[in-house]
């Protein structure tokens, strides 16, 4: 995958290792929030539009989220190819379950990061939250979108479900910590690596987390407050990604999440979740993570298994 430089998009493989070998993730550059006194965005139905890939983790939590606060009729999306290649995410509709590019007919998207800056120098990422009123990008920051979606529009869809309530907020921001460097990230780190002393530090950091978060859910159901908030949220798109992609495909092979007594029940009952359940696409996430990365599968072949654990 390429990369935009001064509004151009340039073709090939963009290094993401420090000296080491390690995996950096680059920044989101868009930040900007939605509220009532927000001198440009404010909260209002139809006027925002998801761009997401059924197969990213990072745009799966805002699918949840949409769906969890009802804001199916309010936010319009399009999903993407899962196939990332020299062009980036596409909107080729030649795979189930790609929309294409419905607001602006665009081929790639890369071509949505030149609408709203032509000369952008960026990673072309999803999700992207656009705002059809302004015609830019408001943010493309996952962990951020799903803060807006949480209250942000709470008086046009009259759901006040808070994934992220007050009292909770400092027990959630310390395990959202471990979860996003450790087993969020961790399973790219572990994948990306480029020297062994890398690969070997991501993964016993992985394995660490998912041992604490094992040893967390003995008992309980959630990760916080034995209630659904973001912790959860944030968490269960690489837990569902993880025995059919991730322990093969980045080396995380230490265990399966289905070996893990506490974890695995407690993916299993999130999974009964509708908004979790309906916005996981396991053809669109296997087809993507063992096509599009040549570097680590080069002959694109796509494994039958395993059967997932959920389903």
């Amino acid at each position: 995958m390429g990369q935009l430089i001064d509004g151009e998009w340039v073709k090939g493989s963009v290094s993401t290792n420090d000296k080491k070998g390690n995996f950096k993730r680059a920044s989101s550059v868009f930040r900007n929030k939605i509220s009532s006194n927000h001198p440009t965005y404010l909260p209002e139905t139809n006027r925002y539009h998801l761009y997401v890939s059924y197969a990213c983790p990072w745009a799966h939590r805002t699918l949840i989220f949409r769906k969890l606060k009802n804001l199916e009729n309010h936010i319009s999306v399009d999903y993407v190819h899962p196939d990332m290649l020299e062009m980036g995410w596409s909107f080729e509709k030649t795979f189930p379950g790609v929309s294409g590019d419905s607001l602006h007919n665009k081929k790639y998207v890369h071509q949505i990061y030149q609408l709203s800056d032509k000369d952008i120098s960026t990673k072309a990422t999803v999700p992207i939250l656009w705002d059809k009123k302004t015609n830019t990008i408001v943010n493309n920051e996952s962990s951020e979108i799903i803060r807006i979606m949480n209250d942000a529009f709470n008086d046009i869809t009259k759901n006040k479900n808070d994934y992220y309530p007050e009292k909770l907020r400092d027990q959630i921001d310390t395990i959202n910590d471990t979860i996003y460097e450790n087993i969020n990230n961790g399973v790219y780190r572990s994948g990306f690596s480029k020297t062994q002393n890398s690969y070997e530090d991501a993964v016993k950091n992985l394995f660490a987390s998912l041992d604490m978060v094992n040893d967390i859910l003995e008992g309980r159901d959630y990760l916080v407050g034995n209630i659904l908030t973001e912790a959860d949220i944030r968490l269960v798109p690489t837990l569902i990604r993880f025995d059919c992609v991730y322990y093969f495909h980045f080396k995380c092979n230490l265990k399966k999440i289905s070996e893990y007594k506490n974890i695995s029940r407690y993916l299993k009952n999130l999974f009964k979740e509708d908004a979790i359940k309906s916005t996981t696409n396991f053809e669109h996430i296997k087809r993507h993570y063992f096509y599009s990365h040549e570097n680590i599968n080069p002959f694109r072949i796509i494994p039958i298994g395993p059967e997932a654990l959920i389903s």
